[in-house]
């Protein structure tokens, strides 16, 4: 299933399985909240042309974690891929592939009151993106701006530098090739909501990459991916324990994936 968009690449996960473990009694005394979710996805992804086009039927597990402090908050996210193809295509062949965010809020650490108006924090983010596989690193030190905006739980955009730490290509391997420096915007946010008396949520992130450079001197166009959920707690549904269990759909969108904007509909 493609978006009628020029130079865009879309790709469908039919369904998200998350299972949400409270670890509010664990870390009780270190943290302000404490969520642990493993999801289960499974749809058909595009491959891009250099690792032979296509689609490409894939399975993703993904242990993911967001949890509060006195100084600010940590998320992150490790996804383990299995691709049908990924034997013959060498992409998502059991790969793992995770990203860290570390925020410093202006807030909580130095006491600044943003009032209740549109902004409603300043911090600091340090972020760290890692592919196992194509033995690809980034790097992306940044600011984000948190808004109050009615009917979400949080939204954030994140500036950040796009700093390439890859090792690059070597012989034998299947590594990337190292880039040039970026620069990156994320958008992400989360907005519950219920219908019937049953509780959903609309959340996710886009992103958006400037283009770079490769270490051959190739341009690596700019990219826009985004990963919208749209999530029922159906564990409330069931038992009336609520945050527990979710099933839904995630839908993702990539506008040259990976830089590579040979592929296009």
């Amino acid at each position: 299933m493609r978006l009628p968009l020029s130079k865009a690449l879309a790709t469908t996960a039919v369904a998200l399985t998350a299972l949400c473990m409270d670890a509010g009694a664990r870390y009780a005394q270190a943290a302000d909240f404490s969520t642990t979710e493993i999801q289960y996805q499974f749809g058909r992804l595009d491959v891009p042309s250099f690792a032979g086009g296509g689609t490409d039927s894939t399975s993703i597990v993904t242990l993911q974690h967001a949890s509060g402090y006195k100084w600010g908050d940590v998320f992150f996210f490790i996804d383990f891929l299995h691709g049908q193809r990924g034997d013959q295509t060498h992409f998502n062949d059991d790969d793992t592939y995770g990203e860290l965010y570390i925020n410093f809020s202006s807030s909580k650490l130095l006491g600044i009151n943003y009032g209740k108006g549109l902004l409603r924090d300043i911090g600091l983010i340090q972020g760290l993106n890692a592919g196992a596989d194509a033995n690809v690193y980034k790097y992306l030190p940044g600011i984000r701006f948190s808004w109050n905006i009615p009917g979400f739980a949080f939204f954030n955009t994140d500036f950040m530098a796009y700093l390439d730490f890859s090792r690059g290509v070597k012989p034998g391997t299947f590594n990337a090739p190292a880039e040039t420096d970026s620069a990156m915007l994320d958008v992400n946010f989360a907005a519950p909501f219920m219908i019937g008396g049953q509780h959903f949520s609309f959340e996710g992130h886009i992103e958006f990459v400037a283009p770079r450079k490769n270490e051959f001197g190739d341009r690596v166009a700019g990219h826009i991916f985004g990963q919208p959920q749209l999530r029922w707690d159906v564990g409330y549904a069931l038992t009336g324990h609520k945050d527990k269990f979710f099933i839904g759909t995630e839908y993702q969108i990539w506008v040259n994936k990976l830089g590579d904007n040979g592929l296009t509909p």
